[in-house]
């Protein structure tokens, strides 16, 4: 096996990522490599950072995708197609290919709540090649601070759609490819980075994420490594992208354990979310003096307030380039997480919002 590493000019990489000692820390749903490759075989070489759940590892080879079970390190014994060798992880993905020139993308289904990974290369025939993606880094680019639905969080339980979350773990089924920015930001062509965590509400003290100290959005949005299960946060200096288009998809988190927007609209800790929520976009338009930013909710259930309340912020903050969208079916779509039909709906709902601004959204007009 010819070993490549991350560093590998071949490799073209799409997510907010931070360097390690072995190659590159992975920590949000949708990070990804792309590459080609000729031979037979491809491997993947991680280091897993695992917190709960059953991790999946997700690639795709000329178009057909993989989901790839990453063992935990409780596990007693590897699956026959795993090595490890000083806490790296060699998973053979897939032998007997043709002997062609093939594409692939490996990614992150899973957020950093469940775990980090450690992207350190991959594997390939010892007289392989290894070669860049035909086609360039996209110029457009979009970014989503947001919650579960924005992760992908368990969307392929399709045999769930539009019902609740049966009570088992389904976390296998989380898969940021068929999330609805992943599914819109390929429709538009655009790249996108996913800034979200499932249980994330914006405000820290609320919320479902780390209990029993509940960190939100605001203790997230400008780190790379923010989960106190797994060591020390680290601080993103927001130098290498500049996304035009930023959606904020929050605040159906923040009604655990109480519901004070659809309890007491009026009362001072609704007003008080309504302020932080505002200073949260003047924060993120300080970073993006250009973007476009499209606040919203989705469809999971959530009371028609918090809409209300992300109106009236986005009024508040009076800014021509910050707008609310709601989706047809917001708040009012599914009792469960969104399934990837769910996602689907919403990609197209909001990739028609953003068309119908024309090509001046990519240009920062």
């Amino acid at each position: 096996m010819r070993l490549i590493a991350d560093t590998d000019q071949a490799l073209q990489y799409q997510g907010r990522t931070e360097r390690t000692e072995d190659g590159q820390l992975w920590v949000f749903p949708y990070t990804q490599a792309r590459f080609r490759f000729t031979g037979t075989t491809l491997s993947v070489r991680l280091r897993n950072h695992w917190n709960y759940g059953d991790i999946r590892l997700g690639v795709i080879i000329d178009g057909t995708q993989y989901s790839v079970r990453v063992p935990s390190p409780a596990e007693p014994q590897l699956p026959p197609y795993a090595e490890e060798d000083e806490g790296v992880l060699t998973l053979r993905i897939a032998d007997h290919l043709p002997a062609i020139e093939h594409r692939a993308v490996v990614f992150k289904r899973q957020d950093g709540g469940m775990h980090y990974m450690e992207f350190i290369g991959v594997g390939i025939d010892d007289d392989a090649r290894i070669m860049a993606p035909l086609d360039a880094p996209s110029e457009r680019r979009i970014e989503i601070y947001g919650d579960s639905v924005s992760c992908g969080e368990r969307n392929e339980a399709v045999l769930y759609t539009g019902k609740a979350d049966p009570d088992v773990d389904l976390s296998s089924y989380s898969n940021a490819w068929y999330s609805y920015g992943a599914v819109a930001a390929r429709a538009l062509g655009a790249e996108l980075r996913i800034i979200a965590q499932g249980g994330a509400p914006l405000l820290d003290g609320i919320g479902w994420f780390d209990a029993p100290n509940y960190k939100g959005m605001e203790s997230i949005w400008d780190r790379v490594r923010y989960n106190p299960a797994l060591g020390a946060t680290s601080m993103w200096d927001f130098d290498d992208y500049a996304p035009q288009v930023v959606v904020v998809a929050l605040g159906q988190n923040d009604s655990h354990p109480d519901d004070f927007m659809a309890d007491d609209y009026d009362g001072a800790t609704a007003a008080h979310w309504r302020a932080r929520y505002a200073d949260f976009v003047r924060a993120l338009r300080a970073r993006y003096p250009e973007a476009r930013i499209v606040c919203t909710t989705t469809v999971l259930e959530h009371s028609t307030q918090w809409d209300r309340a992300i109106r009236e912020a986005v009024d508040e903050v009076g800014d021509p380039r910050v707008s609310y969208f709601g989706y047809t079916r917001a708040g009012n779509g599914t009792p469960g997480h969104p399934r990837i039909a769910e996602d689907e709906e919403m990609a197209r709902e909001l990739v028609a919002y953003l068309k119908s601004f024309g090509d001046d959204v990519w240009h920062g007009r």
